[in-house]
């Protein structure tokens, strides 16, 4: 753990220019901030990053995807056979869940949520029934669908995504109402949670961190039907999300925005890239006054993934569809994703080059600098993965 401005703590290699601008911006008007090793750009607040007001919460802070989260399951399926089976399976996978900005899913689904109160919310009232068909897809961009085997060779089904086109309008109409400007490093927008805007802001987040954990449960309960398999362990959380927590005596909204929340024995799912292992992490109990410090100037979180170090736009490149000519040569190939992934034994469905292993940083190396508070409880191998085509075009996709 190191500083930034002798008062932000911040985890890994020092952030870029542009990302301590942005929490320096935060900072500001916040009670505390810190950053986890994954940190990077972000909208408003970076990604990575951890900010606590007393009395206000940060619809920038949890940003457009609320409740983005993590799950994990393991299943008493047999692994060998799944291996046998992969190309089939992630056929399987890829055709029957719905990847793709605003995809509708092809199954019908229904849950009990859409009974809730809280839809009455003018925020909320109109997106019902579009959520109602969305609820168990997936999106595009780095969310996933992907299947691993452990270090006892169990297989897991792992799941990333969030609240869908229900999270990203509720967070633009609270964001609008809120006088937020739309600009990478505007000031984080607050909302008082004593006024009326911040207490329907906290029921609507509520309310779509409902709609995402429904969302992750069907996707990995639809997979593991595939498989003729049942569910005997799992481990899910959010990473986009406002919790209100007792920090040091006093009570704080932690504003986790891609950090996860790392309390001593609690579990998290943490993925890596599409060709390399996912852990499933647990908070340790301190036991020096280093950990313990560590863990306080974090608020008990941690990272939610390895953090990218290669922008989508640089990955890809730039080419003038009218002429074809390259403007902007790209930094990773199609075949030096393939390399990589195949590399692996990885089965892949969909995804472009800006979800390449290139992208990311090496998980192992963010998980270490977090190692005083957390422990990797088992590793996760992938053995398939699926993500929305490369051909999918989503400007939300992070």
């Amino acid at each position: 753990m190191k500083y930034l401005f002798e008062k932000i703590p911040y985890w890994g290699e020092e952030p870029e220019e542009q990302t301590q601008m942005q929490m320096a911006a935060c900072e500001r008007t916040a009670d505390h901030c810190a950053f986890m090793a994954d940190h990077h750009l972000g909208y408003a607040v970076p990604i990575g990053g951890v900010v606590a007001y007393r009395d206000h919460v940060s619809p920038s802070g949890v940003g457009y995807d609320i409740a983005c989260g993590n799950k994990a399951v393991r299943l008493n399926a047999d692994a060998d056979e799944v291996r046998k089976n992969i190309s089939t399976i992630m056929d399987d996978v890829f055709e029957t869940i719905s990847f793709g900005l605003g995809q509708k899913n092809r199954e019908k689904v229904d849950h009990d949520l859409f009974d809730d109160d809280a839809w009455k919310l003018e925020s909320v009232a109109r997106l019902k029934e579009s959520a109602r068909k969305q609820l168990g897809t997936v999106g595009s961009g780095n969310h996933y669908v992907d299947i691993f085997t452990d270090e006892e060779d169990r297989v897991w089904i792992g799941v990333h995504f969030g609240s869908r086109g229900l999270g990203h309008k509720t967070a633009t109409w609270f964001l609008r109402k809120a006088g937020a400007k739309d600009a990478i490093h505007a000031q984080p927008a607050l909302l008082p949670v004593e006024s009326d805007l911040g207490a329907q802001y906290l029921e609507a987040m509520e309310l779509a961190g409902r709609y995402a954990y429904a969302g992750r449960d069907w996707v990995c309960a639809r997979v593991a039907k595939m498989l003729g398999a049942k569910i005997v362990e799992q481990v899910h959380n959010h990473h986009n999300f406002a919790w209100r927590e007792e920090h040091d005596g006093e009570m704080l909204w932690v504003v986790r925005k891609g950090a996860t929340p790392a309390w001593p024995g609690q579990l998290g799912f943490v993925g890596g890239s599409m060709s390399e292992e996912a852990v499933i992490i647990r908070g340790k109990e301190a036991t020096d006054a280093g950990a313990a410090e560590e863990q306080r100037k974090a608020l008990f979180s941690t990272v939610h993934g390895a953090g990218r170090v290669l922008g989508r736009a640089a990955a890809r490149g730039k080419v003038d569809r009218r002429t074809g000519e390259v403007k902007r040569a790209p930094k990773v190939t199609a075949e030096m994703m393939r390399e990589s992934v195949d590399g692996a034994g990885v089965e892949l469905r969909g995804a472009g080059v800006d979800e390449s292993p290139h992208c990311y940083k090496r998980l192992p190396e963010v998980l270490e600098h977090h190692a005083k508070t957390i422990d990797v409880v088992h590793r996760l191998k992938p053995i398939g993965v699926a993500m929305a085509g490369a051909d999918v075009f989503d400007p939300f996709k992070d």
